[in-house]
């Protein structure tokens, strides 16, 4: 599977445990438009550090995970 599908895959389970079963973009808001809170960014970013060994020790700004874009650009930025 690759680092898309992993993620897709990953958001997807969070939106589903929401309830939310409905189909999201690749460039779609999930933080700002509702879909994702700031409990499932954690989530995301717990994902993101033991799947693709990202570095957060530096903290991180919730903006840069709203999108399924945002976060593979955010990997190939944090040692992903």
């Amino acid at each position: 599977m690759d680092t898309r599908d992993a993620v897709r895959q990953r958001v997807g389970e969070l939106l589903r445990g929401k309830g939310d079963r409905g189909p999201f973009e690749d460039d779609e808001s999930l933080i700002v438009g509702g879909r994702l809170s700031s409990v499932d960014v954690l989530h995301v970013v717990n994902f993101l550090e033991e799947r693709f060994g990202a570095d957060f020790s530096q903290g991180f700004d919730q903006g840069d995970l709203d999108t399924i874009d945002d976060i593979l650009a955010l990997i190939a930025t944090t040692g992903g």
